[in-house]
């Protein structure tokens, strides 16, 4: 093949049909996903803005927009959001650096882990909104307590994940490795840790879901910033757009954060699917 043919090769153009196709598929699959929701948010926007629902309680989208830049623009949302990820961020990571070793811990030792489950199982049943007035009597309403609730209600995802993730690991696996002379150590860090990592990480994304949640409702009662008590400022001083404009704003952090985990996950298990 001459230099020429190469060259005349190269600069073929793309069929127009090619392309058509590649875009309608690409299309396609956004509206197969995002479809559903698109659909939510113009029903939303027309009902409110032609009184089809009632626009006090669910004002336009343009307006929660507007709210929203307008915080954004004043930096009095910034700074809320900066104070909410503070206190959800530290009970989140507390969380990790003591469930993650308890439960490595306590999936291997069966003595332990049968000993420590009934008290674990009870207050896991126990809700920590519930047991929020007993952090407030300990700690105060500051943001010891604010944090401890958090970490009170992200710590057992993690921790019960750990330890199930540890327990499914296949013995035949273990087995092997000691077979061949591998050490406890070695057979921990190379075998049971890594099968382990898949369940670890389903717990860190419930974990990370609940700290945002519980984050809500610690920031209702006693915080004068973060996003819950701009949720509740807003809704007290009827600004409605600017109450909307703070749920969006959660709504976008846990997706972010779930988003961060999933990419995270698949780095760390390139042989393993995640959803």
């Amino acid at each position: 093949m001459t230099l020429q043919s190469l060259d005349t090769h190269a600069l073929r153009p793309v069929p127009v049909r090619a392309v058509l196709a590649r875009a309608g598929q690409v299309g396609g699959a956004a509206l197969g996903r995002y479809g559903v929701l698109g659909s939510f948010l113009l029903l939303w926007q027309a009902g409110s803005s032609y009184g089809w629902i009632n626009a006090t309680v669910f004002p336009p989208l343009d307006q929660i927009f507007v709210a929203l830049w307008d915080g954004l623009a004043s930096g009095a949302l910034v700074d809320d959001i900066g104070i909410s990820l503070q206190r959800a961020g530290l009970a989140f990571a507390a969380a990790v650096g003591f469930g993650i070793p308890l439960g490595l811990f306590m999936g291997q030792i069966g003595a332990v882990e049968r000993a420590l489950d009934p008290i674990l199982q009870f207050f896991r049943q126990t809700s920590a909104l519930a047991l929020y007035p007993v952090f407030i009597l300990l700690l105060g309403l500051g943001e010891a307590s604010k944090v401890f609730v958090i970490f009170w209600a992200t710590l057992f995802p993690i921790l019960l994940a750990t330890i199930g993730g540890v327990k499914e690991v296949d013995r035949k696996l273990i087995e092997m490795a000691r077979t061949y002379g591998a050490t406890r150590a070695t057979v921990f860090r190379r075998v049971i840790l890594p099968a382990s990592v898949p369940s670890i990480f389903v717990g860190l994304r419930l974990s990370a879901t609940t700290a945002l949640l519980l984050l809500i409702a610690a920031e209702m009662i006693g915080a004068n910033r973060g996003l819950g008590f701009q949720v509740m400022n807003a809704q007290y001083n009827f600004q409605i757009p600017l109450m909307f404009a703070a749920i969006f704003l959660l709504a976008a952090l846990g997706l972010a954060a779930n988003f961060a985990l999933v990419t995270l996950q698949r780095r760390l298990c390139r042989w393993a699917g995640t959803n």
